[in-house]
């Protein structure tokens, strides 16, 4: 089988930030959300790679933003992160994965993102299509790539992991290249693990390189207050008889004598650090945003341990040095940890207090999960019984404007000073 070169777990991050929160779905209004100085203190702590979608409301924009600015410029080579969007998913209940979409998609991506290429571009829900519709996507994706080079790495994404596991085996069987990359979501959780016990194996036998693990709270579900509730309402297709089930699992995990035992932190954790290993013979090497500072050229010319991918989700720049405190804590416990530690400053002690948590956490989760009962491993059908596409017949607007950030919300666009580099947008 042919394969892309080199191949992305050589290269990509295994940390990602993701950027769903900077939309309606989980937040009341995402212009309100400090998104350019969560994405600048991200880089600042050594997060070297973002994911969004189009289907993110005004997110591919608030990114855009965020990276077009002086700080970003001067400070972070477009070569030193990664950017990871998407394409086919318009609306909740419209798809298009039409070729004359899909290169409409990208080349509105590239201008949203203010870059001259993607790092990776996925197929966005692929359940929700017929094969035949995802191997259209995918053929044109591959062909952008060979004939224009503004994409590096093709893959899909989705929730039913059955589903992304056929893909990945019908598109290897039909074009005789695999997939670089297979992001599922809310299926390595404390609720749901059938990332690592179903579809592994078979995606790696699909030659799929990367797979990431996204969206460690179910989508919010896993949290003390329940599922998040934003401007679109209760969108989470999760039974009522489930969420009973977690709040149930949240009341035991809050009467136990152990500290920051709410079941958020817990799930956060324990996704993390448990994918990390077992979702590492499909990771990657690239910076893990350690604290120590990093270069590209030692991972190609010395090569590293993989680690499993994970992509998460903050609103505010708390949350995400919270996560950032967590994720680094996770690497001291490793087998080379103490070395981490100590280069990075945090010391041995950390590795020590690392593993002391990692057993806590272990011993939270295991209760959790006897709590669940029936719901561990449980999954909501994805698309959602009488869905229909909306979208009757491709079309591609001559001119399709995109949404104009709220004016009194977005930062002004800085001007790039003399000497920075320009980013010019290549026509596809």
């Amino acid at each position: 089988m042919s394969r892309t070169s080199p191949p992305l777990s050589t290269l990509l991050p295994p940390l990602v930030c993701g950027t769903a929160t900077f939309n309606s779905q989980y937040n009341l209004d995402p212009y309100a959300i400090p998104t350019t100085a969560i994405v600048h203190e991200a880089l600042a702590l050594g997060v070297r790679a973002f994911d969004t979608s189009p289907y993110y409301g005004p997110a591919e924009d608030l990114l855009g933003a965020a990276l077009d600015t002086p700080f970003v410029h001067h400070s972070f080579p477009r070569r030193d992160y990664f950017l990871l969007t998407k394409v086919g998913r318009i609306s909740g209940n419209e798809f298009d994965y039409s070729a004359s979409w899909i290169t409409h998609s990208v080349q509105r991506s590239l201008e949203r993102l203010h870059t001259d290429y993607l790092d990776v571009v996925y197929c966005h829900d692929v359940e929700f299509v017929l094969p035949e519709e995802v191997l259209t996507a995918v053929t044109e994706l591959r062909r952008i790539r060979n004939e224009k080079g503004v994409i590096k790495y093709v893959g899909i994404s989705g929730y039913p992991v059955i589903t992304l596991c056929e893909l990945a085996e019908m598109i290897l069987e039909k074009t005789g290249e695999p997939l670089d990359i297979v992001m599922s979501y809310a299926n390595f959780t404390l609720q749901n693990t059938r990332l690592a016990s179903v579809a592994l194996p078979r995606l790696k036998t699909a030659g799929v390189d990367v797979v990431p693990n996204a969206s460690v709270l179910g989508m919010g579900l896993l949290r003390r207050k329940g599922v998040p509730i934003g401007a679109q309402g209760d969108f989470h297709p999760s039974p009522e008889d489930l969420r009973a089930a977690i709040q149930a699992a949240s009341d035991w995990s809050d009467a136990q004598d152990i500290k920051d035992k709410r079941i958020e932190k817990v799930a956060i954790r324990w996704a993390f650090e448990n994918w990390m290993r077992e979702g590492a013979s499909v990771g990657s090497r690239g910076d893990p945003a350690s604290g120590i500072p990093w270069r590209r050229e030692r991972i190609e010319k010395y090569g590293g341990s993989k680690l499993g991918v994970s992509v998460m989700g903050v609103s505010n720049t708390e949350e995400l040095h919270e996560t950032m405190r967590v994720w680094r804590s996770i690497l001291d416990g490793l087998d080379d940890g103490e070395k981490t530690a100590i280069d990075s400053g945090r010391g041995a002690n950390d590795r020590s207090w690392s593993l002391q948590r990692q057993k806590e956490i272990q011993a939270l989760a295991n209760g959790i999960r006897r709590v669940l009962g029936k719901w561990v491993d449980y999954t909501w059908p994805s698309p959602a019984p009488g869905f229909k596409n909306e979208r009757s017949a491709p079309a591609v607007p001559a001119s399709l404007p995109t949404p104009a950030a709220s004016p009194d919300r977005l930062p002004k666009q800085a001007s790039i000073k003399e000497g920075s580099d320009p980013r010019s947008m290549r026509r596809i």
